[in-house]
C-alpha cells in the first residue's frame, strides 16, 4: 500500500470513528466554573483540559460573570472601572475551559451543538466612564461619568424589566464561545510576547470564534469553527442575557449560566477559514476586521463562497443573491475588532430545492 493510499485509509476510518461515535447515545459531562477552570480574559493554549470528552458528547457547563464574578448585583462603577484595569491588554471576560474533543485536529472543523441554556437570576449593563475610556462605546465622551444597571432574571419568564412599563426579552446566548487560538491571529500577545501559542486576549473576536457577540447563537443553534490546536479546546462565557446588534455602550446585559449544555462534533469533512452558524431559520456567516468595512466585506465575501459552495450557485448569481436577500447586521463595534453577520433565509429555497439540499 503505498503512503498517499495509506493516509487516505487512515482519514476515512477516523471520519468514521468521529461519525460513529457520534451517532451511538453520548456520555454526558458537567463542567462547573471553579477558580481552576475559568481564565479571566485571556485564551491560553498551553492551560490544561479541564475536561476531555468524545466527538459527540454533550457538556453541561457553569460560567461565571465578569472578572471571575466579582461583578454583582451592586458592584459600583469605580469597582468596575478598577476591576477593568487589574488586567491590562486582557478581557474583563470569565471564560470555563478548555475542553479538549479527542480526535480534532488543526484543519478539522468542530460543529458545536447548543442545546439548551439555563441563566442564573442577575444581569448587567455598564459602560465605563468616557472620561477615562474615550473610545470604548459609540458615545463615550458624551457619557464621561458612566453608569452601571442591574436586573433580576427569572429563567421561567420570558422578559426582564427594563424598568416598569419596559420589559426586555429574555434571549440568552454565549458572547464568547471559542476553540483554540489561531497562532496566526495578529492580535497581541500577553506581555508582549513574541510567541505565536502565548495568550491571546479574550477582546478581539476571530477566525477560532471568541468574542463575537452574535445574538443569533441561542439555544437551538450551532456554530461551525475552524480548528486551529489539537483537541480543538473549547471555551465560554461573556454570558448574555440580551442584547442588541451593535452592543453600542460596550456590554450587553451581561450574566452568567448555571448551564449552557453543548454537543461538540468533529468534522472532518469540512473546511472553513471562519465560523459559520446555522439555526433552524436561517445560515449566518461573518466577518471581523478593526475597521467596520472591511469587517462588512468579509462577511459578504464568506456569503457569496457559501452560496456558490454549498448551494449550487455561480459566484455571479450569489453575489446578486446576497444583495437582494441576505440581512447583513452589526454584531458589535466595541470589541476592537467590529463585526458583521450575514444572515440568509433557509425559506428563500422552496419546493424541490429545498428537498434537494
Amino acid at each position: 500500500m503505498s503512503m498517499k493510499v495509506a493516509r487516505q485509509a487512515l482519514l476515512g476510518a477516523a471520519v468514521l470513528s468521529v461519525a460513529a461515535h457520534a451517532a451511538n447515545t453520548p456520555k454526558t459531562y458537567r463542567l462547573v466554573a471553579t477558580p481552576d477552570t475559568v481564565a479571566w480574559g485571556w485564551l491560553d493554549p498551553k492551560e490544561k483540559p479541564k475536561l476531555t470528552i468524545e466527538s459527540g458528547d454533550i457538556v453541561s457547563i457553569e460560567t461565571l460573570m465578569h472578572a471571575k464574578d466579582q461583578i454583582q448585583k451592586g458592584t459600583t462603577m469605580e469597582k468596575i472601572v478598577e476591576l477593568r484595569k487589574a488586567n491590562p491588554g486582557g478581557g474583563p471576560h470569565s471564560i470555563t475551559g478548555p475542553i479538549y474533543v479527542k480526535g480534532a485536529m488543526p484543519g478539522d472543523v468542530m460543529e458545536i451543538r447548543i442545546r439548551k441554556i439555563v441563566p442564573k437570576k442577575v444581569g448587567a449593563n455598564f459602560n465605563l466612564p468616557g472620561k477615562e475610556f474615550p473610545t470604548i462605546g459609540a458615545l463615550a465622551p458624551a457619557f464621561p461619568e458612566g453608569s452601571v444597571h442591574y436586573f433580576d432574571i427569572d429563567p421561567k419568564k420570558s422578559t426582564v424589566i427594563f424598568k416598569p412599563g419596559i420589559e426586555i426579552p429574555l434571549r440568552p446566548f454565549p458572547g464568547t464561545i471559542a476553540v483554540g487560538i489561531d497562532p496566526e491571529d495578529p492580535s497581541p500577545r500577553k506581555g508582549g510576547s513574541k510567541d505565536p501559542l502565548a495568550p491571546v486576549s479574550t477582546l478581539r473576536p476571530w477566525k477560532n470564534g471568541s468574542n463575537m457577540d452574535i445574538n443569533e447563537l441561542t439555544a437551538g443553534s450551532t456554530i461551525f469553527i475552524p480548528v486551529f490546536l489539537e483537541g480543538g479546546l473549547i471555551w465560554t462565557g461573556d454570558s448574555h442575557c440580551a442584547q442588541g446588534n451593535g452592543e453600542v455602550n460596550l456590554t450587553a446585559m451581561e450574566c452568567s449560566f448555571e448551564d449552557i449544555e453543548i454537543q461538540p462534533i468533529v468534522r472532518k469533512d469540512m473546511k472553513l477559514s471562519w465560523p459559520r452558524i446555522e439555526t433552524k431559520t436561517h445560515w449566518i456567516l461573518v466577518g471581523f476586521d478593526e475597521d467596520l468595512g472591511k469587517a462588512m466585506v468579509n462577511a459578504v465575501t464568506e456569503t457569496v463562497d457559501f452560496l456558490s459552495t454549498t448551494k449550487g450557485l455561480s459566484r455571479d448569481e450569489a453575489y446578486a443573491l446576497t444583495a437582494m436577500a441576505a440581512d447583513c447586521r452589526v454584531s458589535q463595534i466595541v470589541d476592537i475588532r467590529k463585526g458583521v453577520h450575514c444572515m440568509i433565509a433557509k425559506s428563500l429555497w422552496t419546493g424541490k430545492q429545498l428537498s434537494a439540499r
